[in-house]
Parts: structure tokens; sequence; C-alpha cells
């Protein structure tokens, strides 16, 4: 067996026990590929994980190529065998670069199911974070090493602890040897540079007395030529002296204008510097407020870090608690929009009825207005008919005066009676067409009345359906209540039914057929109707002729049907035989069971009524799954799994 290192560095590592707080600590991650020949060539990859400071701290894992399987369809991974250890190396070193941030994005989390490390399974996960979520890239479980595997380990560390020792030995003897060497060289060199400079001494002082008098001889001449060259600059100064006072006063005369110029503008400046150290007053006091702000600031996002930390982990179990409650709200979702569709159906009834209800309103006020239209005609052709009869009157009047005129007048006199013959026939039409108007406008009246009727009944029925949703809610919650109450006296009568013997099986109260439901963790079954099908009977008879809470409960058909198919494959005959047995009815009557017309179906309730992975054991032999098929199969990874 040959073992080829890849990786050996120490990495920070998150611990995290049951029940105990999150400690860092420095692991050492050791690779190895191991190559076996015998029989067949294979790859092994073993990876170690020990603490320099702590000798006894050993974890191994060995992957070979179908560990590698099992665990690459179990997480999903897309890299073969051959790329893992790199990708895994690369991963870890990304941690190694993440650890001394504040907000590392890569972390190792050392995860073990002990509150500490006393030599349990231990896994190892490679975790993403981002501010949504952990993201878990690699999860790989530890075995603690064995007595004999921490003995070979501090046997091979003692052997290379050996190794180095006799390495740093060898290192010792030579660089003395050496030291030993340059040692002698140097005190020879020592030696023959001392008498050096005892030579080098002695050419140094006759050479400085040679140099002190060459300079004192050019001294004595250095200073008779300074004499001669400070009696003429003497002279010029005096002439450069009385050039500059010349000047001098004038440059006064100057300056002193300038001073004048510039009091003035040192007065303005003054002034403006006086209101520039009031700004910058203001400036520092605003200045020390918003430092203090400031300072506020950094605590408050200190505090907010160390909230956001505590409320990330809080984060964490609630996402989880939220996955568990999504289940039981998709199954609430799923009867709540059964229900939602029976409340769209009626409200669709509802307003067709509403639309058939204002299209009547708008056509009996079109007829209303056409009725009008018609009453002012007839009572403009009145007055013209009054008029008419006031004319034939006057001219009856003038008949008996004017007979000897009336030839002359006959022509005029029949025009008027054809006139009059017109316009009495246009009065008999408009008469016909009033009177049926009057009778078209009581059918529509009754119809509208016949409208109104069914629009009440089909309220009537809403109100129905809605108290019969009400009802049936109130059973359930009741069948809920009592099976509560049913299981708290079964464990309260467990002890007793173990002294009773063969009495507890007869009694109603231990209840044979009913499923146990713990391992769900709910305190009542899932389908109301199957407990309603199987709990009533005993309760009816425990209670003697008592009746049940509710008044009156209405179920259709259609809701009892599918719910007596589902129990009969899944309830035991025991239930129905002791019905038979004691001839009671269930704790309703059967007046509350009976199929009304006028009744809405309550649909939905049978599709979540039973939950088959709930009942499955009260499932006949040839109904339940086969194991082979259940069971997975068993890994060569993670062999405590």
């Amino acid at each position: 067996m040959a073992a080829e290192r890849i990786f050996d560095r120490a990495v920070s590592v998150q611990v995290r026990g049951c029940g105990c707080e999150e400690r860092k600590l420095n692991v050492r991650v050791n690779i190895e590929l191991l190559s076996v020949s015998n029989p067949v060539h294979k790859k092994d990859l073993a990876v170690r994980l020990t603490d320099d400071t702590d000798p006894f701290f050993l974890y191994n894992l060995v992957i070979s190529e179908e560990d590698f399987q099992s665990l690459k369809s179990q997480q999903g991974l897309l890299v073969d065998f051959s790329a893992f250890p790199q990708k895994f190396i690369d991963l870890l070193q990304q941690c190694i670069q993440e650890q001394n941030k504040d907000i590392p994005r890569f972390l190792l989390q050392l995860v073990s199911s002990a509150p500490a490390l006393d030599h349990t399974p231990v896994s190892l996960n490679v975790v993403e974070t981002n501010p949504f979520k952990h993201l878990t890239h690699l999860s790989l479980k530890f075995l603690p090493g064995t007595d004999a595997e921490i003995k070979k380990f501090l046997a091979n560390c003692l052997k290379c602890l050996k190794e180095d020792k006799m390495m740093v030995e060898e290192k010792l003897k030579r660089t003395e040897e050496d030291l030993t060497r340059q040692l002698s060289y140097t005190q020879q060199s020592l030696s023959e540079k001392s008498r050096e400079l005892d030579k080098l001494k002695n050419e140094w002082t006759s050479y400085t007395t040679a140099l002190s008098n060459k300079h004192s001889q050019e001294l004595t001449s250095e200073k008779e030529r300074a004499l001669q060259a400070q009696t003429q600059y003497q002279q010029q100064h005096e002439q450069q002296k009385k050039e500059l006072e010349n000047l001098h006063q004038k440059s006064i005369q100057q300056l002193q204008n300038r001073l004048s110029e510039l009091e003035v503008i040192n007065k303005d400046l003054t002034e403006r510097r006086y209101k520039g150290d009031s700004t910058v007053r203001e400036l520092k006091a605003k200045l020390s407020g918003l430092e203090d702000e400031c300072q506020r600031a950094k605590q408050e996002v200190l505090s907010l870090r160390r909230e956001n930390t505590t409320l990330d982990a809080e984060c964490h179990e609630k996402e989880k608690l939220i996955n568990q409650l999504q289940t039981r709200v998709a199954v609430l979702e799923q009867e709540i929009k059964d229900k939602d569709q029976l409340v769209t159906r009626t409200k669709e009834v509802l307003d067709a009825t509403q639309e058939q209800k204002v299209i009547l309103e708008d056509s009996t006020e079109e007829k209303q207005r056409h009725i009008e239209k018609l009453e002012t005609t007839i009572k403009s052709l009145s007055a013209e008919l009054l008029k008419a009869n006031e004319i034939i009157k006057k001219l009856q009047g003038d008949l008996k005066t004017l007979m000897s005129k009336l030839k002359l007048k006959n022509t005029v006199t029949i025009q008027q009676e054809k006139l009059l013959a017109e316009k009495e026939e246009k009065l008999q039409k408009e008469q016909r067409e009033s009177q049926e108007m009057g009778q078209s406008l009581r059918m529509k009246e009754q119809e509208v009345c016949k409208l109104q009727e069914q629009l009440e009944n089909t309220i009537q029925k809403l109100e129905e359906s809605k108290q019969l949703l009400k009802t049936n809610e109130n059973v359930i919650t009741w069948l809920n209540r009592q099976l509560s109450e049913v299981q708290m006296a079964k464990k309260l009568d467990s002890p007793a039914s173990a002294h009773a013997g063969g009495r507890a099986a007869v009694s109603p109260l231990s209840m044979p057929d009913r499923p146990s439901f713990h391992s769900s963790g709910l305190s009542h079954p899932i389908s109301p109707l199957y407990a309603f099908q199987n709990f009533l009977e005993p309760i009816h008879s425990k209670n003697g002729n008592s009746q049940c809470p509710v008044s009156k409960v209405q179920l259709s058909s259609q809701l009892l049907k599918p719910t007596r198919c589902s129990d009969a494959h899944t309830v035991p005959a025991a239930g129905h035989a002791a019905n038979k047995e004691n001839g009671d009815q269930l704790g309703l009557e059967s007046k509350y069971l009976k199929k009304k017309d006028d009744s809405i179906p309550l649909r939905g309730l049978s599709q979540n009524t039973l939950n088959s992975e709930y009942l499955r054991p009260y499932l006949p032999a040839k109904a339940q799954p086969s194991p082979k098929t259940a069971g997975t199969p068993a890994s060569a990874y993670f062999p405590g799994s």
C-alpha cells in the first residue's frame, strides 16, 4: 500500500455540539491517496483530522470509489472520483482564505450529536454563507479513531519526531564544526590586522606632525592677507552705509504709507477673522455632535451585528419550523381550495341572478318611458278631441241659423267629417296600443316577481349551505375533541388494562381499531370522517342515551360515499361487528344523514380524509408495499448509518 500526501495544513473549524455553544478549534487536515494493488489496483482517499495540541484527537475517513458513488448520489455531486480530491482541497483553501475575516463566506463546521467530542462520530460540513441561506457544499462523516489507530498515529508521530531530532542533531554537529573553523580563521586574521594597525598608527603620527608645521606657516600668511582685505572692506562699507541710509529713509516713507494701508486691511481681516472664528466654533460644535452620533451609530452597528448573528440562528431554526408547517399548510390549502370552489360557484349563481335582475330593471325602465311618451300623445289627442267637439257644437248652433248657407258649405262639412273620421280611427288605434302596452307591462311585472322569488330562494340556499359548513366544522372539531379525550383515557387506562387482561379488548374505550399517529407528531387523526365512523358508536354507548351537543348536521351523499369507500379498506371488521351486536346507531340520528335535494355537496374533504403513510400498518398485507422497494440499500460509505 503506497500513500501519497496531497494536503496537510491547519484549518480553523467551528465545533457545534448538541446543546452547547459554538467554539473555534484549529484542526490539522491531512489528505492522502492510498493505492492498493492486491488483488485489484484501487485508489482510496484517506482524510484524517488531528489537533496539534491534543494528541488523542483523531478522526478518520476512507472513501473508496464505491463509497464515492453513494456519496455522489446522496449529495448531488457533479464531480468524478479522480477530480474529487482536488475540488475538496480547493474548498479547504477557500475556507483558509476566509477564516480571518469577520463574516467569512466559506466555513468549516464540525457537527457532533453529543454535547462534546467524546469519541462520537462527527460530520465535517463545508458551508457557504450568504444573506439568504447557509448552503452546505459537502458533508463528510468521520469516525473517531480506535485505541489501535490512536496508538499507530502516536507511534508515527514519535517516529517523525525522532527523525526530526536526528536531522537537527546532525545539523548542530555540522554547524559546530563550521563555527570552530571560522573561529580559528578569524583569530589568525585578527592577529594580522592588529600588527597592521600598529604600523598605521606610527605612520599617522609622523604625518600629523608634518601637516601641523605646514598649517602654522600658512596661517601666518593668511592673517596678513586678511588684515589688508579688512581695511579695504571697511572703506567700501562706509560708502555703502551712506547709500543705504538714503535708501532706508526713502523706504521708511514708503513703508509708512504702506503701513496705513495695511492697518485698514488688517481691520477688515480682523473682522473677517472674528467671523471665521465664530463659524469655526459653530462647525466644531457641529463636528463634536456628529462625532457623538457617529460613535452611537458604530455602537448600534455592533449591537445590530450581534443581533444579526442571533437572528441568523433563530432564522435557521424557524426555517425548519416553516418547512414542517408548510406540509400542514399544503393539506389545509387543498381543503380551503375545495371550499373556495364551492363559494365561487354560489357566487357565480348569485352574479347571474343579479345580472338578470339588472337587465329586467333596465327593460322595465325603458318600457315605463315608452308608456309615458304614449300617455303624453294620448293627452295631446284628447285635447285636440275636446277642441273638435267644441267646434262641432258651434257648427251645430250655426247649422240652425245658417241652413240657407248649407248648400254652399256642404263641401267644407264633408271635408271636416272625413278629417274627423280619420282622427277617430287614429284614436281607436292608439287606445288599442295603450291596452297592449299595459298587458305587456303586467307580464313583465310578473316575470320580475318570479325572478325576485328565485333570488330569495338562492340566498336562502346559500345561507343553508353556510350553516351546513359551520355545523360540519363544529362536528369535526367536536369529534377531534372526543378523539383527544379518548386518547387521554387510553393513556390513563393503559396500566389498568395491563391488570385487567382480556376485559380490555372488549371495552369500547380501548379502541383497538384506531391507528396511532405518534410518529407524525399530531394529537388527532387526519381523517375526521374515519374517526366519525370508528369512534361515535363506543362514545354513544358510553354516554348512554345522551344526545350529541350539535343540534342538526346535514352531510351530503357525495361526502359520505368516498369516506365509506376509503374506510372500507382501512378500518378492520371489529368495529362493524361491534355495531351489529349492539344494534345501535351512530352518535348522530339518521335524519341528519339523509340526502337533501337543496343541500350543496361539500367537496374536497374526502381528498384528505386518510393518509396512507399513517394507516399503512392497518392495511392488508397485499396492499402494503414490499420491504425491498421501501428499504434503502446499505451504503459502504457511513458505516455507522
